[in-house]
């Protein structure tokens, strides 16, 4: 029964988490700001007011696919962000421009972060081969070694919350410092912004739980041998 219940908590918790990015998008683009300001503008005020004239703002397609790219210094907004007048657009815009400014500030955690990308990316792409060959053959040193693997990736997944806490902050001070939004439309930019970090700590929480659970398989295993 608890490894069902587990099973149902790991699928749970990111669709939730899905759930709730999506209805505060669809709600809150809806709602224009005062300022009027498309996303792209607002990108762009930030950037100068901080001396980031170098960074540029680009369109890019899909949905929600907003990202700040750190090689080629691009503050990249998906296309109903990038035209649209909305508190959402605005706040996610100013979002991704927050990586922008702790890029060009050199914040520790977002350099640790960028330190930990090829570990984190082999952890991720070898973890599992090492791990069921552990589970199935019985073989615990195999199967210490995908969790070592593994444990790279929860920890870049870690370490990604700072990161996006901190950009998240940085959006609602310069947003309001810039007047981009009114004092009465703060707590709406506020969940917009709240909504897209549960999306990180749902993952990284999900990354936990399984490390633990794979912790506890290795343990039986040595108590058995």
């Amino acid at each position: 029964m608890s490894f069902i219940i587990y099973f149902v908590l790991i699928m749970i918790i990111p669709l939730w988490a899905q759930f709730k990015v999506k209805g505060a998008y669809k709600k809150y683009s809806q709602v224009a700001s005062s300022s009027q300001m498309r996303g792209a503008e607002v990108a762009r005020r930030i950037l100068d007011s901080n001396g980031l004239y170098h960074v540029d703002v680009v369109e890019t397609h899909g949905h929600l696919t907003d990202h700040y790219d750190p090689r080629s210094k691009t503050v990249r907004l998906s296309t109903n962000n990038y035209h649209g007048h909305s508190v959402a657009a605005a706040a996610i815009a100013a979002h991704e421009v927050g990586h922008a400014i702790q890029d060009g500030q050199d914040y520790a955690f977002l350099r640790f972060r960028h330190a930990l990308v090829p570990v984190a990316n082999l952890g991720s792409n070898l973890s599992w081969i090492f791990i069921l060959i552990g589970i199935f053959a019985q073989l615990s040193g195999m199967l210490l070694l995908g969790i070592a693997f593994m444990a790279a990736a929860v920890l870049f997944q870690i370490i990604t919350l700072p990161v996006e806490f901190n950009a998240s902050n940085r959006a609602m001070e310069q947003v309001v410092s810039l007047g981009v939004i009114r004092n009465d439309e703060e707590r709406e930019t506020r969940k917009v912004l709240n909504a897209a970090a549960l999306t990180y700590v749902a993952a990284a929480l999900v990354a936990v739980l399984e490390l633990v659970r794979l912790l506890l398989i290795f343990t039986g295993m040595q108590s058995d041998d």
